[in-house]
C-alpha cells in the first residue's frame, strides 16, 4: 500500500465531522489539488471519549460512501506503541509508530556495533545535495547519536514486524514518529536515524522529526520562523538523499504533526514542497473539535449554553486538563476570562474569542488552548453533547469545512 503525495491527517475527537472534513478535501479536488484524506484518532483520546477505533473507519467510509469520493482514504492508528498497537490492527491501514519516549535509552553492545559498522563508511566529509553546508563526521558522533536514537528505531523495528505478521506485508502505511522530543534532530541525526530505519527494515514512507519552535495545540507556531524554514528545507534534502543511499521507500516524506493552525510556516513549507517537488503529510487533531464549539456557539440557545458550560467546568479542573499536555500548551491563566464574565457573552462573541484569526481584536489564544484540551469535559456530558452536534450539524459544518479548506489546505497545497 503506498500513500500519495499529499495527504492530510483529519482528527475528530467525536466521530461527528467525517463529512464536513471530506468535503474540504472535495472542494481542494475540484480546484485541481488530490490531497488523501487520513483520519486519525489516539488511544489517549480513545480513552477519554469512550470510543474504539472501529469507530474512525465506520466514520471515514460512511463519509466517503455518502459524498461518492473516489479517491483513496486511510484509517491512521494514532501514536500508537506495543502496549495499545492491538486494537488498532483490524481497522487502520495507516500506523503511527510514536517512539519518542524510547530517544536516549541505551541499546546492547551488539546493536551498537552493528549500527557503527554501517555507519563508519560516512566518517569524514558528508555532502548532501541541496544542502549547502558540508557536516564533517566523526566516530564520536556516530556513537553518540547511536546511543541517543537507537534503542527508539530498535524499537520502532519490533512494532513494524507485529504489525506486519498480522496484516501482511505491503498491506498497511508506517509512519515513524520522533516529534514529541526535547529538541530538533539535526540533518546529521536525520540522516543516521533514517539509516536505522533501513537497517530495521522499515518501508516507513511518512517521519515526524522533531522541528525547531513550539507547536502548541491549536494556535500559531510559537518559534523562528525563518530557523524552520532553513530545517524544513534541509529535512526534505536528506530525505531525498537518504531514499537512495538506503533504498528506503522512494516516497517517503516529511510529517508535520500538530500542524493545525500553523498559519506562519504554512508559506515557507509551501514554497519548500514546490522547489523539491515533494510531497507532505499534515496530521491535524483538535482544530475540528474546536470548530464544533464555534459552530454551538454561534447557533445560540442550547448549543451556546452547551458551550459555556464546557468552558466553566474547564476553568474548574484547569490542572487535571492541563497538565497531561504541559509540553504542548502554554496558557496565561490571568488572560482566561471568568465564568461569570462568559455568562454575559452571546454566541457571536464567545465564536470571535475562540476563532483562530489574529486579525482580530477579540481572539483569545488562552481560551482557545484551554477549550482545546478541554473536550474531556464534552465527553463527560454524554448524550447531551452529542445531541447538540447533530441538532446544529448545519452550522458546526460549514465551520469544519472551512477551516480546513480556506485556513489550512489552500495556504499549505496552494
Amino acid at each position: 500500500m503506498e500513500l500519495e503525495k499529499y495527504s492530510f491527517g483529519v482528527g475528530d475527537r467525536f466521530g461527528h465531522q467525517g463529512r464536513a472534513q471530506l468535503n474540504a478535501l472535495i472542494k481542494a479536488r475540484q480546484k485541481g489539488s488530490d490531497i488523501v484524506p487520513v483520519w486519525n484518532k489516539s488511544h489517549r483520546e480513545h480513552t477519554i471519549i469512550g470510543t474504539c477505533p472501529c469507530d474512525v473507519r465506520t466514520e471515514a467510509d460512511a463519509a466517503v460512501k455518502e459524498l461518492n469520493w473516489t479517491g483513496p482514504y486511510h484509517v491512521d492508528a494514532d501514536h500508537i506503541n506495543m502496549s495499545n498497537v492491538d486494537e488498532f490492527i483490524e481497522h487502520s491501514d495507516f500506523f503511527t509508530l510514536d517512539v519518542a519516549n524510547y530517544i536516549g535509552r541505551g541499546s546492547s553492545q551488539d546493536d551498537q556495533k552493528r549500527f557503527r559498522d554501517a555507519a563508519l563508511k560516512y566518517v569524514g566529509m558528508l555532502n548532501i545535495p541541496d544542502i549547502q553546508e558540508q557536516f564533517t563526521i566523526t566516530e564520536e558522533d556516530i556513537d553518540r547519536i547511536g546511543s541517543k536514537f537507537l534503542f527508539a528505531a530498535k524499537e520502532a523495528g519490533c512494532i513494524y514486524r507485529h504489525i506486519e505478521q498480522a496484516k501482511g506485508k505491503d498491506n498497511f502505511i508506517t509512519e515513524v514518529s520522533m516529534d514529541e522530543s526535547d529538541r530538533p534532530q539535526s540533518p546529521v541525526e536525520l540522516f543516521f536515524i533514517l539509516l536505522m530505519i533501513a537497517e530495521e527494515k522499515i518501508p516507513a514512507q511518512t517521519i515526524a522529526p522533531k522541528f525547531t519552535g513550539r507547536f502548541n495545540k491549536g494556535v500559531d507556531y510559537v518559534g523562528d520562523v525563518a530557523q524552520f524554514e532553513k530545517e524544513f528545507n534541509q529535512d526534505i534534502a536528506v530525505i531525498n538523499f537518504a531514499v537512495k543511499e538506503f533504498a528506503l521507500p522512494e516516497n517517503l516524506k516529511l510529517s508535520v504533526h500538530s500542524g493545525s493552525d500553523k498559519f506562519s510556516i504554512y508559506g515557507p513549507i509551501n514554497k519548500a514542497l514546490k522547489r523539491f517537488d515533494a510531497g507532505v503529510h499534515i496530521k491535524t487533531a483538535g482544530t475540528t473539535w474546536l470548530e464544533e464549539l464555534i459552530g454551538l456557539a454561534q447557533a445560540g440557545g442550547n448549543g451556546l449554553e452547551i458551550v459555556k458550560a464546557i468552558y466553566s467546568e474547564s476553568l474548574t479542573h484547569f490542572d487535571e486538563l492541563c497538565i497531561p499536555y504541559a509540553t504542548v500548551i502554554d496558557i496565561d491563566k490571568s488572560k482566561l476570562p471568568s465564568s461569570d464574565e462568559i455568562e454575559k457573552w452571546d454566541g457571536e462573541t464567545f465564536a470571535a474569542g475562540l476563532r483562530h484569526d489574529q486579525t482580530c481584536s477579540s481572539y483569545n489564544p488562552d481560551l482557545r488552548q484551554l477549550l482545546h484540551v478541554g473536550y474531556k469535559i464534552a465527553a463527560r456530558m454524554g448524550d447531551r453533547y452529542l445531541d447538540a452536534l447533530q441538532r446544529y450539524e448545519e452550522t458546526i459544518a460549514q465551520n469544519v469545512t472551512g477551516n480546513i479548506y480556506q485556513q489550512h489546505i489552500l495556504p499549505v497545497f496552494g
